[in-house]
């Protein structure tokens, strides 16, 4: 089941489970969102619902934020976000959605904004080598060297690597393990790292890859030949020369 809410980080902290073992986590303060507009198939082409998180006083939002959040009442919220869940039909707008949407063992994906870096070089950006630490070497053991093409095609090619703004970008981390959920605070806590900083708006989903589970070991094959090569193996030899 397609299921979503919109959070914050809090940050990482552990949890030891009942066999003593230590489990990394990443504390997220989700929701409560409030359902602030449905999308229909007849009127918008597709079938979602609109999140709002956050609330916000209204001299910080616009004029048409305002007239926009107010059909759904007074959930004046600062981030809004769409998403195709599957209880679609079941859920309206005004209607509060909480962490009790998740339960331990759910498997999600994490969305958000990386710290940012500022600007970096070709090494710490993307793990280029540095030069030979010798006499001679001058003050440019750092820097990335020539990348210039010849007379053809007498450019530089789109997605070379280099210096350059790092970070600042959306990340999705994929398939972490849900392994707390407390009602009471709004929290849940995922197994793992997250991207952002303390405090940093995070996105948490149903994950889209799905696990498939084991049927158990292989059998024995059937096949006759190959039965017989177990029972002796001189004529699996023969076989093969």
């Amino acid at each position: 089941m397609e299921k979503a809410i919109i959070g914050k980080k809090v940050g990482m902290s552990q949890i030891f489970d009942e066999a003593g073992k230590v489990i990394p986590v990443t504390v997220i303060q989700a929701g409560p969102c409030t359902v602030v507009q449905k999308k229909t198939e007849e009127k918008d082409g597709y079938n979602a619902v609109q999140l709002g998180y956050d609330d916000v006083p209204e001299r910080k939002l616009t004029k048409p934020e305002v007239g926009h959040l107010k059909k759904a009442g007074d959930a004046l919220k600062r981030v809004l976000k769409e998403f195709e869940l599957d209880n679609y039909a079941e859920l309206n707008v005004g209607d509060v959605i909480t962490c009790e949407t998740f339960n331990p063992g759910d498997r999600v994906d994490v969305t958000g904004v990386s710290k940012g870096k500022g600007y970096a070089g070709v090494v710490k950006r993307h793990g280029f080598a540095i030069k030979r630490m010798t006499h001679g070497g001058g003050p440019v053991h750092r820097h990335q060297g020539s990348v210039g093409p010849a007379t053809d095609p007498s450019r530089i090619f789109k997605g070379t690597k280099g210096a350059g703004h790092m970070g600042a970008e959306q990340v999705t981390v994929q398939n972490l393990d849900v392994v707390q959920v407390d009602p009471e605070l709004g929290l849940i806590a995922v197994c793992g790292a997250i991207p952002g900083p303390k405090g940093g708006v995070v996105l948490v989903k149903s994950s889209v890859k799905k696990l498939i589970e084991k049927k158990g070991e292989a059998g024995v094959s059937n096949n006759p030949q190959k039965a017989s090569a177990r029972v002796n193996p001189q004529k699996a030899s023969a076989r093969n020369k």
